[in-house]
């Protein structure tokens, strides 16, 4: 944890900013980071679905987020809006559901600081509709809507 120099006759203890571990660590993060903005996954192709099993696998795709602000935010645009939508409308959702969760919840939110909403989805009438929901204008506390 401390270096020592030696000044002279007498020996002065230092401390040490940063672990040979922890300068390992930012650097193995500070590469992770890196890989993730190149190598994206992408979704399944999913050629034959009917537009009931899409309706199905998006309401799950939305209550199982990984975060709750995002699981919270989707589930109910989900119960409001899934039964409505058209076909093309669930294209864009499960395109907008492709996108990273802290990114939907920034962008839904208009969170100032960070990454700015594409331009895709910032003319988006889903992206629309999901801000309206961030807005709650109600001021209900958000809770997971149940199941049908």
């Amino acid at each position: 944890m401390y270096k020592y120099l030696a000044l002279g006759a007498r020996v002065a203890r230092q401390p040490r900013l940063f672990s040979t571990a922890a300068i390992a660590r930012n650097a193995e993060q500070d590469m992770a980071d890196k890989i993730a903005d190149v190598v994206r996954i992408q979704p399944l192709p999913r050629h034959n679905e009917t537009t009931e099993t899409k309706r199905a696998r998006l309401l799950y795709q939305s209550r199982k987020r990984g975060i709750l602000e995002s699981d919270l935010l989707l589930s109910k645009f989900a119960k409001i809006y899934l039964p409505k939508l058209s076909h093309e409308q669930l294209e864009e959702y499960d395109d907008l559901l492709n996108e990273q969760d802290w990114d939907i919840y920034y962008w839904a939110t208009n969170a100032e600081g960070t990454n700015p909403c594409p331009e895709r989805w910032e003319k988006s009438p889903i992206m629309a509709m999901v801000r309206q929901i961030a807005k709650n204008e109600a001021r209900e506390i958000m809770r997971m809507p149940d199941l049908e």
